[in-house]
């Protein structure tokens, strides 16, 4: 199986990642967001280096999506291709930080790739607030995101929203984590195991069926 993790800047997805494959024993495949080259001076001139950035992401997220495809165990994937797409390089095209130019060549390039691909068999969306946002993004303290825009945030979140409910044609879990604390409280994590067992295994209650 494959899964996937979906979730704004701050959401969790690195930890539910990681515990779910403690967990499971899946094999989890984390989003290469310290080795980008190009993320620092993004975060300081977005407009100039969001093309040059979206496509490194592409270009790692189309090895992981060939070798998940191969594998025949069950893989739990911190952020998907798609998301990368339709939300995160999308946004920037909203927001004018990406030309039309840079965009049709990028959703090309993308088209091409995306005939050699296939959906997740569950895609879990973390979906949190601003505030909770901003509270985790504080708290992990990277450098490259100290100078993240507030509006960035929720133009990302209203992008998700979009993504979600009206173009991801995959089956999807939404978690709404504002008020779970699922690496610290055990509670929390079992709430979201027996959302995932029932999605997956046909057990426990359906009612966060998309």
């Amino acid at each position: 199986m494959y899964i996937a993790i979906a979730g704004n800047i701050g959401a969790g997805k690195t930890t539910l990642t990681r515990m779910l494959a403690k967990y499971y024993g899946w094999e989890p495949r984390f989003e290469s967001v310290s080795f980008n080259p190009y993320l620092k001076d993004y975060y300081s001139d977005i407009k100039r280096w969001s093309f040059c950035l979206e496509t490194y992401f592409l270009k790692e997220r189309f090895k992981d999506m060939l070798a998940i495809q191969k594998a025949e165990h069950t893989i739990v994937q911190d952020r998907s291709i798609f998301e990368g797409v339709h939300v995160f390089v999308t946004n920037n095209y909203l927001r004018g930080d990406l030309s039309e130019r840079d965009y049709e060549t990028y959703m090309e390039l993308f088209g091409h790739m995306q005939r050699m691909m296939r959906l997740p068999d569950l895609m879990i969306y973390l979906r949190k607030s601003i505030p909770g946002l901003i509270a985790q993004i504080q708290k992990r303290g990277r450098e490259c995101e100290k100078s993240m825009q507030i509006d960035y945030l929720r133009d990302l979140n209203d992008r998700y929203e979009d993504f979600i409910y009206h173009k991801y044609e995959g089956r999807v879990l939404v978690i709404d984590s504002d008020e779970l604390d699922f690496e610290n409280r055990p509670e929390d994590f079992r709430k979201i195991i027996n959302k995932i067992d029932a999605q997956l295994f046909g057990l426990f209650s359906e009612e966060n069926w998309k």
